[in-house]
């Protein structure tokens, strides 16, 4: 068994087609056909169901797909490493949009080394974790929920979200708000898969709230003109609203209670080498620390 197999494995898996397989690597179908079975004796697993002309992938063969992925990513960095010894490190950065929208721009400054090159990914959690776990990404900087086991996880900046509505609103100026008042408004939300959303949505069950979602939306930028020209609420990152916030252009009310905090974290395999360039970036996010200048701010509180 070698990498080849292993390369031949995940197009099968992924295509569901020994065909398609095939084609991919410009070898016939029964090639692929050997190779699975070559995998399936050397394990002594059974890989993929077949059911009339129809490939399914197994439990067995899910779990082998997900190590696969690691050990071919991980192949071709030590293979581009080895090849371009000398040459400029590369480091792949995953980040969720808030963090995206309001910190990474700052953070890769900070981190500029004449030595390394960065790539950034900006997408949602979940996507995040899947890339990291697939090692298409080195280390992600999340504020969502990350529980699988084989990746870790290290709070490094403190956050906090807050409901945000124009100077328009109603609720604009109100120091005290009812959770129950939020039933009658229209919300802006992230999508699914956002941590954003999640802790959010977390707080409303715990409540009991039906809420009118009017909106779902990816971008921060377009959620800050919603709120302002529509008079939607939004739940988002105090972070992304502070400057609005300081110029009056949008009111955010923050829960009384601690229960809306969370941390960005940083994530990284847990089998993950720990290069260079990962360690200089983890300890230019570990030197943002916490909230900062947004600790000043005056907000209105939701009980």
């Amino acid at each position: 068994m070698d990498i080849r197999h292993l390369k031949i494995f995940i197009a099968v898996a992924e295509t569901g087609s020994m065909s398609a397989a095939a084609k991919k690597f410009f070898i016939t179908q029964p090639s692929v056909s050997q190779v699975i079975k070559e995998l399936e004796n050397h394990y002594h697993l059974l890989l993929f169901e077949r059911l009339g002309k129809r490939l399914f992938i197994t439990p067995a063969g899910k779990q082998l797909c997900d190590q696969a992925h690691i050990v071919v990513r991980q192949f071709e960095a030590l293979e581009k490493n080895i090849s371009t010894l000398g040459h400029k490190e590369v480091i792949r950065i995953g980040s969720t949009i808030t963090i995206g929208a309001c910190l990474l721009p700052s953070l890769i400054t900070d981190f500029k080394n004449p030595n390394i090159e960065s790539f950034c990914y900006v997408n949602n959690t979940k996507m995040i974790e899947n890339k990291l776990l697939k090692a298409e990404l080195d280390i992600g900087l999340v504020e969502g929920k990350i529980s699988h086991p084989d990746l870790i996880v290290e709070p490094v900046i403190d956050d906090y979200l807050v409901i945000a509505c124009s100077r328009a609103h109603p609720f604009a100026g109100r120091q005290k708000l009812a959770a129950q008042e939020l039933e009658n408004e229209i919300f802006v939300l992230r999508e699914k898969g956002s941590g954003t959303r999640d802790l959010f949505m977390d707080f409303a069950r715990s409540k009991d709230l039906t809420l009118n979602i009017g909106w779902e939306v990816t971008s921060p930028e377009i959620i800050k003109t919603i709120v302002i020209k529509n008079k939607c609420l939004a739940a988002i990152s105090i972070r992304l609203i502070e400057e609005e916030v300081r110029t009056d252009e949008i009111y955010a009310i923050r829960h009384q209670s601690p229960i809306w905090n969370r941390t960005f974290n940083l994530v990284y395999h847990k089998d993950k080498h720990i290069s260079p360039a990962m360690s200089d970036f983890m300890e230019v996010a570990r030197r943002y620390g916490n909230t900062g200048s947004v600790k000043a701010l005056s907000l209105g509180q939701l009980s």
